[in-house]
């Protein structure tokens, strides 16, 4: 069914990436960008031309549109979401993608920052790509594959299913967010005019990955209060936050707990932003595991090592805040298993072995399930997300694309 058909996926993604859409922690608006709402209204446009006359972009960011049912079977709402945004760790302007055609299985070295060498040494899943075609950004920005590579399959999907109306499926809604990489994707989000029984996230890496199951998440906010004196008479007087949290900071385990040094399913506790003067300094930190109950040990463990340090300064004290981020969508999904079991026998169908995954992070799926729309994510091919080395294989997203259009297939073959 897909032997003729001319694939527009990375014609959309090459277009897309080149819109700067990097989203802003700091920023306190929705979305934190109005420069999203560039890709947004190009989504729109691209939509209508298609024929889906009720594609909308609302005053939040987010993208609304339907592909009507062509059967008469009684078949579930799905939801095909991808994210509009880049991450604010790397550079997202003026990204200048590049196409290697047949990949020959070496490095790749960026034109505009030749320091930036994409190597199979690093990136052992290059080998497994070798004749593909990849595509890279130019060496001074990201790529932004995540998550525009999922937006791109999803509006090939689109294309296809409008061009096939052989293919029976029922409705589908099709979701763009804003945000996500700050943690903020669904904020806004109207879950009754999306109107989904249940969804699919389009922001997984390597082919034929499915991933049913994501960190929990909080966020602990530190802040330390000293006391200010002027420099010249200090003396006795002054307590300098700044100090009492670096000496916090040093306290903490050098061999466990942290990103670099855990993978797998171990969680961690990672401080992301410190900011401060010497009166009152704050530090700000993420905690995961893939068991909820074990962020609070984490949580109560960091409290004691806040504790520490304030005793070691005597006349100091300090405030320890949590808040909930998302948790294990997989607590969600294992109570509708049909939604990942479709999902696993529309990969397979799509002639790739599936490679069920946990992601040591969320997407808004995480949330998403817990609002009620059960949401696993499914592969685009991206792959080194958030920086320069960043690439996708034009290949793998197209057999995302496959893989999502025999999905929505499936749910109207099973119901």
């Amino acid at each position: 069914m897909f032997e003729k058909h001319l694939f527009t996926v990375a014609e959309r993604f090459i277009r897309y990436v080149q819109i700067d859409t990097q989203s802003d922690p700091g920023s306190r608006s929705y979305p934190s960008t109005e420069k999203q709402k560039d890709l947004g209204r190009l989504l729109v446009q691209e939509l209508r031309e298609m024929g889906v006359m009720d594609a909308v972009l609302d005053e939040y960011g987010y993208v609304y549109a339907t592909i009507p049912a062509n059967t008469d079977k009684q078949v579930p709402v799905i939801c095909f979401c991808a994210h509009m945004d880049t991450a604010p760790d790397c550079t997202g302007k003026d990204v200048r993608p590049l196409v290697h055609k047949a990949y020959d299985g070496g490095d790749i070295v960026l034109p505009d920052d030749v320091s930036v060498v994409i190597s199979p040494k690093d990136h052992p899943y290059l080998l497994e790509k070798k004749g593909e075609d990849i595509i890279t950004a130019a060496g001074t920005t990201l790529l932004g594959a995540d998550d525009k590579a999922g937006v791109a399959v999803i509006m090939d999907m689109a294309q296809y299913l409008l061009q096939h109306p052989e293919y029976k499926h029922g409705k589908i809604r099709l979701l763009f967010t804003p945000d996500e990489e700050i943690g903020r994707g669904v904020d806004k989000l109207d879950l009754q005019r999306l109107g989904a029984d249940y969804g699919y996230t389009l922001d997984a890496g390597e082919r034929g990955t499915f991933e049913d199951e994501t960190f929990s998440a909080d966020g602990v906010k530190i802040t330390f209060y000293g006391v200010s004196a002027h420099p010249g008479y200090a003396r006795g007087k002054m307590i300098n936050a700044l100090k009492l949290a670096a000496y916090f900071l040093e306290s903490l385990p050098k061999d466990e707990w942290s990103p670099e040094t855990t993978d797998g399913r171990y969680g961690f506790v990672h401080p992301v932003r410190m900011d401060g003067i010497a009166e009152k300094a704050t530090v700000e930190f993420i905690v995961r595991d893939f068991i909820t109950p074990k962020l609070a040990a984490y949580e109560e463990h960091l409290r004691s090592k806040v504790e520490d340090a304030v005793r070691a300064f005597p006349g100091a004290r300090a405030d320890f805040e949590i808040y909930q981020q998302y948790r294990n969508m997989k607590e969600v999904l294992d109570l509708h298993p049909k939604v990942s079991e479709y999902a696993m026998e529309a990969i397979e169908r799509a002639g790739i072995v599936a490679r069920k995954s946990s992601a040591r992070g969320g997407t808004d799926g995480s949330r998403l399930s817990f609002m009620g729309l059960p949401c696993p994510n499914i592969f685009t091919g991206e792959m080194a997300f958030h920086g320069k080395q960043e690439y996708v294989s034009v290949q793998d997203m197209e057999k995302s694309v496959e893989v999502i259009v025999r999905l929505a297939m499936l749910w109207e073959e099973k119901s």
